[in-house]
């Protein structure tokens, strides 16, 4: 899998970038990058990685990540099947900390956009009806050019500065770039634990794959995504278990052995452990609403 330092450099020509995303997948590989990112999925599922964050997504998924937050949408394997007709679609911003120039961000008018840029450094998902009008936006923001195109960007980004209608996603930082090494080493570790997590993990077999002993692996692992490898491999499991109980009429017992969890009850208690409420709990709440 090939690795993406600096993915979507900004032309010197041009204050920012606003794209239409359409595709058979989002882009599977692990990145980081200097500009600032507001993403939306439109349309499209999988597992989404920001930070030391885990979760599945889906459509019209808002997204703000700051410079240098490590990020992936993985879509979900189906959509790699060369047979298959599904096709993702995405709306993506790229720009930097100075828009406008550093001498003017350091005005008083704009110190709300600071503060929100500075909030996306542990990654912004935002909800509500302030989500459905920014997506709103984004899709007229794609049709426009030259300065009308600046100005309706500063709207969007004046009503996510304003919005409370957000929550945080990775629990911590990441102030500096990763190296190339890094990259390409996660890149590997992401692909083998999406194939393997419904099975039984070897770690020894993963630090083959890059080259280490298992002790230096999980040390690695632990310092590079703030949490252990097992913990990593849980909470894929977990959350891949929050999509089957939302997406589909299996049972829990069911759930839990396609997730790669060893018994039903070891899966309550770290289904429970996680996301706060036990299997069944969670899919009477998502079906009540």
């Amino acid at each position: 899998m090939r690795s993406a330092l600096h993915k979507s450099p900004i032309e010197d020509s041009k204050i920012f970038i606003a794209k239409e995303l359409s595709d058979k997948h989002f882009d599977p590989v692990w990145h980081s990058h200097a500009e600032y990112q507001l993403f939306v999925t439109i349309r499209g599922t999988g597992t989404r990685f920001i930070g030391d964050s885990i979760k599945s997504f889906g459509n019209n998924e808002l997204v703000l990540t700051g410079s240098n937050l490590p990020h992936l949408w993985r879509s979900d394997e189906r959509y790699f099947d060369k047979e298959s007709p599904l096709k993702i679609n995405g709306i993506v911003v790229y720009m930097q900390e100075n828009l406008l120039g550093d001498h003017l961000m350091e005005k008083e008018e704009m110190m709300q956009l600071k503060k929100l840029f500075k909030k996306s450094a542990r990654g912004l998902e935002f909800y509500g009806e302030s989500k459905q009008q920014v997506i709103k936006m984004l899709k007229e923001l794609v049709q426009l050019s030259g300065l009308e195109s600046l100005i309706h960007l500063l709207e969007i980004l004046n009503l996510l500065a304003k919005t409370k209608e957000y929550h945080y996603i990775s629990t911590t930082e990441y102030a500096n770039p990763f190296k190339e090494d890094e990259t390409a080493r996660m890149n590997k570790v992401y692909e083998y634990a999406l194939k393997n997590y419904r099975k039984k993990i070897h770690l020894n077999e993963l630090a083959d794959l890059l080259h280490m002993t298992p002790t230096s692996f999980s040390r690695y692992f632990s310092v590079t995504h703030n949490k252990g490898f097992s913990r990593f491999i849980t909470e894929l499991r977990v959350k891949h278990a929050c999509k089957l109980l939302t997406e589909t009429d299996q049972t829990i017992s069911t759930i839990s052995d396609k997730c790669g969890f060893k018994t039903l009850s070891n899966f309550n208690k770290l289904f429970k452990e996680i996301m706060l409420k036990k299997p069944s709990a969670y899919k009477k709440e998502f079906l009540n609403i």
